[in-house]
């Protein structure tokens, strides 16, 4: 029962921030979404046929996916941690609000199914990852760090970048070319 009650305080945390993300983009970036971007039809175009070096988007996927978790690690072991942890979780709700209603605005309900083809399937890896990790900092102490959250917690980070790397530009391509 008490990790109900956890987890929905961090639902909490999130929600608010997804909604401070879309109100933004619909009240006082709307300009802003109408210049051409990330959801235009020569951006979207041009990611069909680019050729991804491997080499080259690891190491950019680990400066994305792995310095932010470095970070909330870094902080979990501070005061700081609950601070960090909702500080965290408002961030990544407005990052979503932001992503997904500016998708909507250009692109209109193919938009929010292209976001879902974005972080798909390595998503379903980083968020136990993350989450598991920010139960830590919100529970502490009495849910202590351990071996098993290490090792599951690596694992989740390493297999959601893998399938980032190799798996989800085909999902996109094939989401794209329905389009």
């Amino acid at each position: 029962m008490k990790i109900l009650h956890s987890k929905k305080q961090l639902l909490a945390l999130f929600m608010p921030g997804f909604l401070l993300g879309v109100l933004y983009v619909n009240l006082l970036a709307k300009k802003y979404v109408a210049e051409p971007g990330i959801f235009s039809e020569y951006f979207l175009d041009q990611f069909q046929t680019v050729k991804i070096e491997v080499g080259e988007y690891l190491w950019y996927l680990l400066r994305l996916r792995v310095l932010p978790f470095l970070a909330v690690l870094a902080l979990s072991v501070t005061k700081m941690r609950r601070v960090t942890a909702a500080l965290f979780l408002l961030w990544t709700g407005m990052s979503a609000g932001i992503l997904i209603s500016t998708a909507v605005l250009s692109m209109g309900i193919r938009g929010s199914f292209l976001c879902l083809a974005g972080v798909f399937p390595q998503f379903t890896f980083y968020i136990p990852a993350y989450l598991i990790l920010l139960w830590y900092c919100w529970a502490y102490p009495k849910s202590p760090w351990n071996r098993q959250k290490t090792v599951f917690v690596l694992t989740a980070l390493a297999v959601g970048i893998l399938l980032e790397i190799y798996v989800n530009p085909s999902v996109v391509r094939a989401f794209l070319s329905t389009l």
